[in-house]
């Protein structure tokens, strides 16, 4: 018996490590934040996952009899569990930060104190405590321990960043907010500034305020003279934040749309939100909003600063690309200034979307004193955003990857781009649909349907649970045939059950990609 416990304690621990590093990975993709994370666990059943089914039913079990042949079973059961988590490879994986290590330390160290403490009080519920102290619960009284170190450490780095910043009185800030774009955009801006100016830019997706304060501790250099600041934001107030760190001279809104709605209530929430950065700038400083975005346009009656609007629909706008012809290998266009036109840009880029966002950095650009004849230069120059429309091709396969997008609007111009494609093969799309978006969630997906429905695509992969009524009612809406729509577990189920359908000159569509947070 005693040998029968020793394995299974061994093979306890391998149980407790793989279902708290998914729990702990979960709870980082949920913004270690506790009311996401709980959302997230309800929403999806999680709750009621088998790690923890196990947990529970075992120490019930446990409480009664703990039987050698008992415990063969339920190691074995915790064997499968294990091998199956460490099997699946995720979209994201977890990011092995100093505080996901604290998370850990600590959890451990609750495990290892209670199950002691049991043993030396109540040794018959040793095997009790040892699965209760496995389900995802201990996470969260995890992160609450930790809670007054981590604001302390999180102090500290702010600070730093401050400090950083103070001794830089010569850097430019421009930040660059909204629903969606924003990350094309500043990789335009970078390009188009990078001209005249030495740049730096948050890299990647660091658009939180810790994301910002890192890029300033690890990437500001006193040699730098512009800084161009991506802020996301999920809440009211998130932008505000960062713009207390960072203190921005210019600002750019994107948009205003239906994102995060969950957090936000509604879209004009959103604009209050998103708006927070043109509020912060000086009396001196210069917005620059999208007045494509309806949203956007009517919040600026609010705004009490100097304010440039841009765009390629509205008419009103005082910097607007116009005559947009799209040629085999670029996209050709004009941006009207006033009464005045500079002709000719050339991008390497594609759809309407990517030409407003460097819309948007021409009209910075022109404010920082960048030169038309630079500006035509960096811009034949720009080179894709890695899954923002961006497009690669394998074995005679075009890939349309829009895999960053999740909004109405780009999803809608993506189609665009799809439909106007100059092919002789079949096109495809592949998506889940958009997240996110509260109670217009089901009701943006219906519509997304009816898009899909009236572009020209010869077949549908709707992935994944989440958005798969919402999607195909919407296909159904616009006469799309059920006999091209494929409803699949997975974006790797759907590119296995595309495969051998794919041939050359085909084109194919990822619009959005969700996190393992959605299933």
């Amino acid at each position: 018996m005693a040998v029968a416990i020793h394995i299974f304690s061994v093979v306890w621990l391998l149980f407790l490590w793989s279902s708290m590093r998914y729990s702990v990975q979960m709870f980082q993709q949920n913004s270690y934040r506790v009311e996401r994370y709980n959302r997230w666990l309800r929403a999806t059943g999680e709750w009621l996952s088998r790690s923890n089914l196990l947990a529970v039913t075992s120490a019930l079990v446990f409480i009664f009899t703990s039987h050698w042949a008992v415990l063969l079973i339920f190691g074995l059961w915790m064997v499968v569990i294990s091998i199956a988590e460490f099997a699946i490879r995720y979209k994201i994986g977890l990011a092995y930060t100093m505080r996901v290590k604290r998370m850990i330390c600590t959890r451990l160290l609750l495990t290892a104190v209670g199950v002691a403490l049991v043993h030396i009080f109540a040794p018959r519920f040793t095997l009790v405590a040892m699965m209760l102290f496995v389900p995802d619960y201990w996470t969260i009284v995890a992160n609450l321990i930790n809670r007054p170190m981590e604001r302390a450490i999180t102090r500290w780095y702010y600070n730093d960043a401050k400090r950083i910043l103070r001794s830089m009185p010569h850097l430019k800030v421009i930040g660059i907010t909204g629903s969606f774009g924003k990350t094309s955009t500043k990789h335009f801006l970078y390009r188009v500034l990078s001209e005249k100016y030495n740049v730096v830019m948050t890299p990647g997706n660091f658009n939180t305020t810790l994301g910002v304060v890192r890029t300033i501790r690890e990437h500001v250099k006193p040699h730098h003279e512009v800084f161009i600041v991506e802020m996301g934001a999920k809440q009211v107030g998130d932008i505000r934040e960062i713009c207390d760190l960072v203190e921005p001279h210019m600002g750019i809104v994107t948009s205003v749309g239906e994102m995060h709605l969950e957090t936000f209530g509604s879209v004009e929430s959103v604009a209050r939100t998103k708006f927070e950065l043109i509020e912060a700038l000086p009396e001196c400083g210069i917005g620059f909003v999208n007045i494509d975005s309806e949203a956007a346009l009517a919040h600026l009656a609010n705004v009490r600063r100097n304010v440039v609007s841009y765009g390629v629909d509205n008419k009103d706008a005082d910097y607007r690309a116009v005559n947009i012809r799209y040629e085999a290998t670029q996209t050709v266009f004009d941006v009207e200034h006033g009464n005045e036109a500079d002709k000719g840009f050339v991008a390497h880029l594609l759809g309407r979307g990517n030409i407003l966002n460097i819309t948007a950095a021409l009209a910075v650009a022109d404010a920082m004193g960048i030169d038309s004849v630079r500006a035509h230069r960096a811009v034949r120059q720009i080179e894709q955003v890695e899954h923002r429309l961006s497009m690669r091709h394998q074995g005679g396969i075009t890939i349309l990857d829009d895999a960053y997008n999740s909004n109405p609007v780009g999803a809608r111009m993506a189609l665009e781009v799809l439909g106007d494609f100059i092919t002789e093969g079949a096109r495809y799309v592949i998506t889940p649909g958009f997240v996110e978006m509260g109670a217009k969630q089901y009701a943006n997906n219906r519509a997304f349907g009816r898009d899909i429905a009236q572009s020209r695509a010869d077949r549908v992969y709707v992935v994944n649970e989440v958005n798969r009524q919402a999607i195909v009612e919407g296909l159904n809406d616009g006469g799309y045939p059920a006999s091209q729509i494929s409803c699949v577990a997975s974006f790797a189920e759907a590119m296995s059950e595309l495969q051998p359908r794919l041939k050359r000159g085909d084109v194919v569509l990822y619009e959005n990609d969700l996190p393992d947070s959605f299933k």
